[in-house]
């Protein structure tokens, strides 16, 4: 049996993949898995080859993010027919002899890897990492560049009507040009297209539930985590061991436009607690601001194994680290950039776990006032008690249901 794995995003889309291959490995599945050409250092260490979809993500998140000003929102359906055609070809050449193809990341990718379930007859799933995705009466939609909401129009519902005609207008077009010329018939909703009537959540219970009732047949499996036994690094245990636990400062795969005041703002206000500092270089390519024996940086490292040791992680909100951190027990504070991670720090603040930092651009002084909330004895305990809650079978769960779905659906099981 061999199952492909589709993803065209940032290592948090990635990330969760490895974890469900592990499962479906540890079967005798075989996998294949189609992502940016970013993470072939990241797949070779977990011993699965790679399939390099389009080009480098952190270059395009990168020149986002540091352009003077946003890319028009008119160039997104020409990207949109690029990434669709690119990612179809990559993905159409492995999927031989695949029994099913499970997607995620970016609408046109995504729907480049329904294309070809399609073509070939065999099961599709879409997986979101967070509830905000997928439509439901509970919350509104991400905001989609250049399509702002109108501030009248308060209903989900309503609301999801127009993220549903945004899409079309942004990708269907590229979209079902390319479906025509591969002798597939076009799709009048690319997101229910995409999402399918049955996608899977992947995501804590507790963390980010799914409410009910909603449209969608959500299966919410829990978090896909990747088992990780790597050792911490030789001089980041001696760092570690030398003083009191540090505050991990980190930002993930996100580029920060202003990178190095962003670093100087969280020195300053960890050292305002009285804390050490512990920065994770990431994408943002943060670095050390001075030579104080205070302060250490690293780069790629198990975070499984570090959380538990530091008095509390400062992060983007991505839904890995926030389920890393939570899973350790370890107090919060999201300074959320984009996408989901507002959704993860309202969460944090929510279960009293941490605290959620107002705006994408920390000063010393409001990030010290979080950190000040964060480090409180009651967040401490309220972290510590809601460690034990946060599953870690979600990718056991996930394989399962797809190996179910190929046993039950069989051939022509992407409609």
């Amino acid at each position: 049996m061999r199952v492909l794995l589709l993803s065209y995003g940032s290592r948090g889309d990635i990330e969760p993949m490895l974890g469900l291959a592990a499962e479906l490995r540890a079967v005798g599945v075989e996998v294949q898995v189609c992502a940016p050409p970013d993470f072939a250092e990241l797949l070779d260490g977990a011993g699965l080859p790679l399939v390099p979809l389009g080009p480098s993500i952190r270059e395009m998140a990168t020149k986002a993010v540091t352009a003077a000003k946003p890319a028009p929102a008119k160039n997104l359906p020409q990207r949109a027919a690029e990434i669709f055609a690119a990612t179809y070809d990559s993905v159409r050449a492995v999927a031989g002899g695949c029994d099913a193809v499970v997607a995620t990341g970016l609408i046109p990718a995504a729907a480049a890897g329904r294309a070809v379930a399609e073509e070939l007859g065999i099961p599709y799933a879409f997986v979101s990492y967070f509830p905000t995705y997928l439509p439901s009466p509970h919350h509104p939609p991400l905001v989609w560049p250049g399509r702002p909401v109108p501030p009248d129009v308060t209903d989900n519902r309503v609301r999801w009507d127009l993220n549903a005609e945004n899409l079309n207008e942004l990708f269907g077009e590229a979209i079902n040009t390319h479906r025509k010329t591969v002798g597939l018939p076009p799709v009048d909703n690319v997101r229910d297209h995409v999402l399918t009537d049955r996608p899977w959540l992947a995501a804590d219970a507790t963390l980010g539930p799914w409410l009910r009732p909603a449209d969608l047949g959500v299966v919410q499996t829990g978090a896909w985590i990747r088992p990780d036994e790597r050792p911490l690094p030789a001089d980041l245990e001696e760092f570690l061991d030398a003083g009191a636990p540090p505050v991990f400062v980190g930002f993930g795969s996100m580029p920060l436009r202003d990178a190095q005041d962003v670093t100087r703002a969280a020195v300053e206000a960890v050292r305002a607690q009285g804390r050490r500092v512990l920065l994770s270089r990431g994408w943002a390519d943060l670095a050390l601001i001075d030579d104080a024996d205070d302060c250490f940086a690293v780069g790629e490292v198990n975070q499984q194994a570090l959380f538990g040791r530091v008095a509390a992680v400062v992060h983007h909100g991505g839904a890995g680290t926030t389920t890393t951190a939570a899973r350790a027990g370890t107090p919060q504070v999201v300074v959320p950039q984009m996408a989901d991670q507002p959704y993860w720090a309202g969460r944090v603040a929510e279960l009293g776990i941490g605290a959620a930092h107002d705006g994408p651009a920390p000063t010393a002084e409001s990030l010290s006032a979080a950190l000040k909330t964060a480090l409180t004895p009651e967040i401490r305990a309220q972290a510590t008690a809601m460690a034990g809650t946060v599953r870690a079978d979600g990718a056991a769960v996930a394989a399962k249901l797809l190996l179910d779905m190929i046993s039950e659906e069989g051939p022509s099981a992407s409609a």
